[in-house]
C-alpha cells in the first residue's frame, strides 16, 4: 500500500469524523435554536439566547437513553474554552474609538460597575457555600465564586475557574464537580437576564416609564457598517475574511506561546500554586492584551507607512466573536452534567437565587447615579451583561434603545479594557481562595474591602457633595 493509499483509507475510519460531527451537532443545535427563538411566541417574547436554547436542547437529548456518549463531554469543555478565548481576541482587534456621546471617564465608571458586580456576587456565593460546608454538607467552601464567573463571565470562565476548584477539591479530599456547578449558574444567568429583564421591562412599560419602539430599522446595517476608509479589498489574493481569521488566530496562537513560555518559569511559591495553575484559564485576558498589541503595532506601520492599507474590519470581527460566543454558549451548556448534581442542588438553588437578587438591586441603584439621563438602557444594558454575556445586553437594551441613540452601547462595548483591569485582583484571588479555608475567609474580606472602595468611587459626587451640605 503506498502513503496515497494509506492516508486516503483513513478517513474511512470513525475516528477521522469524530471532531466534525460534533461541531455539526453544535451547528444543528443553534439552527434549531434560533427555529425555536423565532418561532414560538413565548420563547420571542422571553429574549432569551437561540444559543441557549440549543444548549439546552442538547441537554435534554442527553436524557434520552443511548444518547449522552453521541456527545463528547470533553470536546464540549475543549470548544468553550478555546471559543471564549478566541471571541476576545476578535473584540481586542477591532478599532473601537470613544464617540462624543460617550466620555472617558463614564467609560471607566461603567467598567467599575462591572467589576464591582463581579466582586458583590463573589461575596453572596462565599456567604453561602462556606456555611454549608461548616454545616457539614461536604460542599466546596470556594465554590462561591463561581457565581460571578458563572453570571459575570459566562460558561467559558466558570468552566475554566470550575475545573481548578474541582483540582483543589480533589487534594482535600472533596468530591465537588466544579465544571457541571459553575456551568450551570452560566446557563442559569442567561435565563435571569433574559427573563427577569424582560419581566422588569413589561413592569416598566405598565407603569408608562417605558414605551414601545420598533427595532426592525435598527437590525438593518448600513454601508459603514460593513466596510471603512482605505480597507484591503474584499476578494484579491486573499479574502478579506481570511485575513481576519488569521489575524485572530496568529494572535492567539502567541497567547499560546506566551503562556508556555510562563510555564517553564520559576514563579515562586505563590506563582507556582497560584499563578501557573490558574494561568492557562486567563487565555481570554491573554489574548485580549495580546490584540490590542497587535493592533498597536499595526497602528504603527501604517504611520510610517510599512502598511498602507487598513487590515482591520470591525464588521467582521464583530461576526467572528459573535460565532464563537454562540458556540460557546451553545457548548458549554451542552457540557452539563448533572450525575453528580442531586447532592448541590440545595446550595446552587440558594447561590443563584441570592446572586440574582443582589444583581439586580445593586445594578439597578448604581445605574440610577452612573447614568440619570438614561438610567433605564444603563440597567438593562448592564443587567443582561453580569448575568448573560455583552450580546444579552444588546438584546435587552435594544427593546428600549432601537438605534442606540443613548450612550449605554457605547459604554457597554468600550468598558471592558477598564473592567479588566479593575477586575484583575478577583481573577487572582480565584486562583488563591481555593487553596484552604482560611485563604477564602481572607479572600472574603478582601473582596469585602474592595467592593466598598468599588462603590466609594461611584459614588464619590454623591458623598462628597451631601459632605459639602452638612458642612
Amino acid at each position: 500500500m503506498t502513503l496515497l493509499d494509506a492516508s486516503v483509507m483513513t478517513f474511512d475510519r470513525p475516528e477521522a469524523w469524530q471532531w466534525l460531527i460534533q461541531f455539526c451537532i453544535l451547528a444543528t443545535a443553534l439552527l434549531l435554536g434560533n427555529v425555536l427563538r423565532t418561532s414560538v411566541p413565548f420563547l420571542k417574547k422571553s429574549l432569551l439566547p437561540s444559543a441557549l436554547l440549543g444548549g439546552l436542547l442538547l441537554l435534554i437529548f442527553k436524557a434520552f437513553p443511548g444518547c449522552r456518549d453521541v456527545i463528547n463531554k470533553p470536546m464540549m469543555e475543549i470548544v468553550t474554552y478555546h471559543a471564549l478565548g478566541l471571541g476576545f481576541v476578535a473584540l481586542a482587534l477591532k478599532n473601537n474609538k470613544i464617540e462624543s456621546k460617550s466620555t472617558p471617564m463614564k467609560v471607566i465608571e461603567t467598567g467599575a460597575l462591572t467589576a464591582s458586580t463581579y466582586v458583590i456576587q463573589g461575596i453572596v456565593g462565599l456567604l453561602v457555600t462556606i456555611p454549608f460546608f461548616l454545616l457539614g454538607r461536604k460542599l466546596f467552601y470556594a465554590a462561591g465564586l463561581l457565581l460571578p464567573m458563572g453570571f459575570g463571565q459566562g460558561p467559558g470562565q466558570a468552566l475554566n475557574f470550575g475545573k481548578i476548584f474541582t483540582g483543589w477539591a480533589a487534594q482535600q479530599g472533596i468530591d465537588f464537580p466544579g465544571a457541571d456547578f459553575g456551568l450551570s449558574i452560566a446557563a442559569m444567568g442567561f435565563i435571569v437576564g433574559s427573563v427577569v429583564g424582560v419581566v422588569y421591562m413589561n413592569v416598566l412599560r405598565r407603569k408608562g416609564k417605558l414605551s414601545s419602539k420598533k427595532i426592525a430599522d435598527a437590525q438593518v446595517n448600513k454601508l459603514e457598517d460593513y466596510e471603512g476608509q482605505n480597507e484591503i479589498p474584499d476578494a484579491e489574493s486573499i479574502d478579506k475574511l481570511s485575513v481576519q481569521i488569521c489575524m485572530v488566530l496568529f494572535v492567539y496562537f502567541l497567547v499560546y506561546l506566551f503562556t508556555n513560555w510562563i510555564q517553564g518559569m520559576d514563579l515562586g511559591d505563590f506563582g507556582t500554586k497560584t499563578l501557573k495553575p490558574m494561568l492557562w484559564g486567563f487565555n481570554f485576558l491573554i489574548g485580549t492584551l495580546f490584540g490590542i498589541l497587535f493592533k498597536w503595532i499595526l497602528g504603527r506601520f501604517k504611520k510610517v507607512k510599512i502598511l498602507k492599507r487598513e487590515y482591520i474590519n470591525n464588521y467582521m470581527l464583530n461576526r467572528i466573536s459573535g460565532f464563537c460566543f454562540d458556540i460557546m454558549i451553545v457548548a458549554g451548556t451542552a457540557a452539563i452534567s448533572f450525575e453528580e448534581f442531586g447532592k448541590f442542588v440545595l446550595p446552587f438553588v440558594i447561590v443563584v437565587t441570592l446572586g440574582t437578587v443582589v444583581t439586580f438591586f445593586y445594578v439597578l441603584a448604581i445605574s440610577k447615579h452612573l447614568y440619570p439621563d438614561y438610567k433605564y438602557e444603563g440597567f438593562f444594558s448592564m443587567f443582561g451583561m453580569l448575568t448573560g454575556t455583552a450580546s444579552n445586553g444588546m438584546i435587552l437594551l435594544r427593546e428600549i434603545d432601537p438605534k442606540f441613540e443613548t450612550p449605554a452601547a457605547n459604554n457597554l462595548v468600550l468598558q471592558t479594557l477598564s473592567a479588566i483591569v479593575l477586575g484583575f485582583p478577583v481573577l487572582l484571588l480565584m486562583g488563591y481562595a481555593p487553596q484552604s479555608l482560611k485563604a477564602t475567609w481572607i479572600t472574603l474580606g478582601i473582596l469585602v474591602v474592595f467592593w466598598v472602595a468599588l462603590t466609594v468611587f461611584m459614588l464619590r459626587t454623591k458623598i462628597f457633595r451631601r459632605k459639602k451640605k452638612e458642612e
